[in-house]
Formats: structure tokens, C-alpha cells, sequence
């Protein structure tokens, strides 16, 4: 029984190290919707929006700011998030170009990118066009 015990711990930080390489490794955390929600409500964030125009025109995340993933760089970066260690919680429709679009932006060094989904499976409050 010791010795099942003994191989599950050691199994269970093999993977908590390789969740958390991987995180390094990408720059960025990948959090649940509610743990954004939770942050929305308690920190000063900004909401990143990484879809097109037009999908963000349908409907988004209340105060969400838009950049398409495929406009990032460096200069509109910096325009929509100038402090380097602004904490960023990024989404898009169902959660592939924000994870490309978190990449982006950890490899422009900013240091508190947070990706957590598309808003597909938003429970929560989405503002609608009038």
C-alpha cells in the first residue's frame, strides 16, 4: 500500500512539474473561466478580446478591449496594454487564438497574461450590440 502511495506522489508531481513547465515555457497561465471572473471582480485587469471586429460587434465581455490576434505585435501591444506587468485576461470565441494570442503577447515580455477560453462557454454577462 506504501509503495502504490509512493508511485502516486510521484506521479502527481511529475505533472505538476510538467503543467508548470509548460506554463514557463509559454509564457502565460491558462485559468478557468471562473477563476477570470473571479479576477475580474476582484483586481484591476484588463479584458482582451481576440477575435475580429465583426465577432466583437456580435457580442463581448462587458469593458473587454479588442485586438485581433493576427494585428499583435509590439506596436498595438503596447498601445492597448502600455505597462509590461498589466494583468491580461485574454479570450476569444473558443479558445485557440487566445491561446496564440497569450503566446504573442508573453513573448513581448509581458509578464501577467492569463488565457481562459472563448466566449462561446461564457456563463456569465456578455454585452449585447443595441
Amino acid at each position: 500500500m506504501k509503495k502504490i502511495l509512493a508511485v502516486a506522489a510521484l506521479g502527481l508531481a511529475l505533472l505538476a512539474g510538467c503543467s508548470a513547465a509548460q506554463t514557463e515555457q509559454n509564457g502565460y497561465q491558462q485559468i478557468s473561466q471562473e477563476e477570470a471572473k473571479q479576477k475580474m471582480d476582484s483586481e484591476d485587469v484588463l479584458i482582451l478580446d481576440v477575435r475580429e471586429q465583426s465577432e466583437y460587434d456580435t457580442g463581448h465581455i462587458p469593458d473587454a478591449v479588442l485586438l485581433p490576434v493576427g494585428e499583435i505585435d509590439k506596436e498595438s501591444a503596447a498601445s492597448v496594454i502600455p505597462e509590461k506587468d498589466t494583468t491580461v485576461l485574454v479570450y476569444c470565441r473558443s479558445g485557440n487564438r487566445s491561446k496564440t494570442a497569450a503566446g504573442k503577447l508573453a513573448e513581448l515580455d509581458y509578464t501577467e497574461i492569463y488565457e481562459f477560453g472563448g466566449i462561446n462557454t461564457w456563463p456569465y454577462e456578455v454585452e449585447q450590440p443595441e
